[in-house]
């Protein structure tokens, strides 16, 4: 395992049943999701991202694209940004990674990082700061998503969020130069080895993650991003 010394947040590389993967780990209150700029439009790169929290005074040390998003970059399901919902909760039944049940959402509110299954998110008449839906839950209350099978060969560069026990958001994405790639019920297994009793699936083969010079390269482009923010 090799620790990598950041700012105020830690990454680091882990290597666990031959693949290789990428770590964060943050405070609650250093996370953003973002979706829009100002004016309402789609940021859709990292850079975008970068520029708009540098416009509130605010420095990026990480960024990861967020939940599973329409053509256009319109998120699939909910997204709550600085309060405001942009997007509902998206109950419907359908096919894919995102309508795989339960999904869930991410999501941000006092200082406080939470992830439930999407179906909990009225019944709790849950507010949030800021909130990202996507599909299917990793894990709900340590438990493994009942869909995923340990011999699975579906096997692709994953990236997804989670919260440990300690209360801190961990985001944590296969690494490009990874000797193998994971399945649904591996990636899982990962968080709980992170300490972790509930996490939930981002995207697949498009995901990226990227902290300090590198945000500067060529992003993919996404619908709703993660942003790690520096502590003031």
């Amino acid at each position: 395992m090799l620790a990598l010394s950041m700012a105020l947040h830690a990454e680091e590389i882990r290597e666990v049943g031959g693949v290789r993967y990428r770590i964060v780990t943050a405070e609650p209150g250093q996370v953003r999701i973002l979706w829009n700029d100002a004016r309402g439009a789609p940021l859709r790169t990292f850079t975008a991202a970068r520029d708009h929290l540098a416009k509130r005074g605010e420095t990026v040390e990480t960024l990861a694209n967020g939940g599973i998003f329409e053509p256009g970059g319109i998120p699939s399901g909910l997204l709550v940004q600085d309060g405001r919902e942009l997007r509902p909760l998206n109950p419907a039944e359908g096919h894919g990674n995102f309508f795989l049940k339960p999904n869930g959402v991410f999501f941000i509110h006092a200082g406080k990082a939470s992830i439930i299954p999407a179906d909990e998110w009225p019944r709790l008449g849950a507010k949030a700061d800021f909130a990202v839906q996507s599909g299917p839950l990793l894990l709900h209350r340590g438990r493994v998503h009942p869909a995923f099978r340990p011999a699975s060969e579906n096997r692709l560069i994953r990236n997804g969020v989670g919260v440990d026990t300690k209360g801190r958001v961990v985001l944590v994405i296969t690494d490009f130069h990874s000797p193998g790639l994971p399945n649904l019920h591996g990636f899982a297994s990962l968080f709980l080895t992170l300490g972790c009793e509930d996490a939930l699936f981002l995207d697949g083969d498009i995901s990226q993650m990227k902290s300090g010079a590198a945000i500067d390269g060529a992003s993919n482009l996404f619908g709703s991003m993660i942003a790690v923010v520096r502590k003031p």
